[in-house]
Parts: C-alpha cells; structure tokens; sequence
C-alpha cells in the first residue's frame, strides 16, 4: 500500500517510533484515538513489519474512533474513559454541540473517541487523563445546562444509529454497489468513483470494476457510510440480493 500524502507520512514515522519506544521500555504503548482510516493504515503497516503485539479498543465493542496499543508482553489497560452527561430531554443536543463544548477548553481532537447522544443523555469517550478536567469545567453544552460524571458503560446510547436494506444488484463490482445504495446511474457511480469520492475499507479506491466482498466498508463522500453486510441470493433474473448496513 501507497502512503504518499504527508499527513500519512507523519503517522507511519509516529508508528516507527511508537514501536521503537514500546521495545526499548519494554511498556505499553498508546496512540490517541484514531479514525477508522488510521486504524486500517495502523494494521497495515504493523503487519508488514511483523509487529503483532497490538490491539485497538474505543471503550465499547462497536467504537469507530479507538486506541491503538502496543505491548511488549502483556496487555493493559487502555487508557479510556466514559463521562455521561445528563440534561433535560426538552433539550435538543447534537453530536456537533459536545464536540464543540470540548473542543472550546482547549481539548485536542485526538482525546476524544466516540460520541454517543440520545434523549436527554450523551456518553462520551475520552482519555482519561482529561476526564477529571471536563468534569470539572463543563456546565453547560451550548445553553443547555449539563451534569457530567464518569457513566456506567453497561448501556450506552445507541448514538447516531443505522438502517439495514436489501439491494438487488446485477455484480459486486464497486460500481453497481455504489449506483444501488444512492440511486444514481452506473455512469455517475463510475465518475464519482473516479473523481477519488469513494473509499473501500477506509482507503480511496478509483476502480469502478473492483469486486466488493462481505463486510466491506464503503464510505461515499456526502451520502455517508455503508457495510455491506451479506449476500442473500439470487432472483431469478440472475441478480444478486445483498444486504446493506447504513449508519447514519
């Protein structure tokens, strides 16, 4: 696989350097919270220089943003934390509105995992290094007032959600996929494939003809994130039914 932007660059040297310290201290390792592309470069690269002593954990099974460690022996803990923030459920609040409320005492993005909103309650997953300080200085979430404690992880809001629907689909290729899940023509799949507005398993793919597989990852620039989820069939047309997760 092809690095070539300098933001890529930068983070396979954080990760040479990552695995140079966690040898040399013979101690765990943790990056930040990294995106699911981060995530994919991460296990791409690891394995390539047989590092197999890593795992990646956002504090709840099904986290998108997660941690990367590395360990020399044995497993620890990942530095995470939950805080649950309790207000009104009158009060409309929006993944947006707590990203915003952290990011204005100064909080670095990389420090803050997923962020999962229902009615009237919010979990947000963080470092916890800084757990203490947001509990401390945050009050308020926009002018909605907030009670912020270290939450029960047991059952979290079922944040932003999803909807799964079935496709009859004449291949697997990326294309016919792509044309399925937006309702647009092959052709205008085809450009927008092309125009780089596409990424399988996090990593952009310009190739309208790539066979897409089960469990794959499609991430379609303004129309959101899909997984294809099974293959259900055929009609009797020869087309194949598939099964599409789409998180919204």
């Amino acid at each position: 696989m092809a690095y070539t932007s300098d933001n890529d660059k930068l983070f396979l040297s954080k990760l040479d350097d990552g695995v140079y310290l966690c040898n040399k201290r013979q101690q765990p390792y943790f990056f930040p919270f990294l995106t699911e592309r981060e995530q994919a470069i991460a296990k791409t690269y690891l394995d390539s220089i047989c590092f197999k002593q890593y795992m990646f954990f956002g504090g709840y099974d099904a986290a998108e943003r997660k941690l990367l460690g590395l360990f020399f022996d044995e497993d620890k803990p990942f530095p995470i934390a939950a805080l649950d923030f309790a207000f009104r459920k009158s009060d409309t609040l929006t993944h947006r509105d707590f990203l915003g409320a952290l990011m204005s005492l100064g909080i670095e993005r990389e420090t803050v995992g997923d962020i999962l909103v229902e009615d009237g309650r919010c979990v947000v997953f963080v470092n916890s290094e800084i757990s203490d300080y947001i509990i401390s200085q945050i009050y308020k979430v926009g002018n909605v007032g907030v009670k912020v404690s270290v939450s029960n992880t047991d059952n979290l809001p079922k944040g932003r959600g999803f909807e799964e629907k079935e496709y009859t689909v004449p291949s697997l290729r990326l294309d016919a996929v792509i044309s399925a899940v937006t309702g647009l023509s092959r052709e205008k799949s085809k450009r927008i494939i092309q125009m780089g507005n596409v990424t399988l398993n996090h990593f952009e793919s310009q190739n309208p003809s790539k066979q897409a597989e089960v469990k794959d990852v499609l991430t379609i620039r303004g129309k959101g994130k899909y997984v294809i989820n099974g293959v259900l069939g055929e009609t009797k047309k020869h087309r194949i039914r598939i099964s599409i997760i789409h998180y919204r």
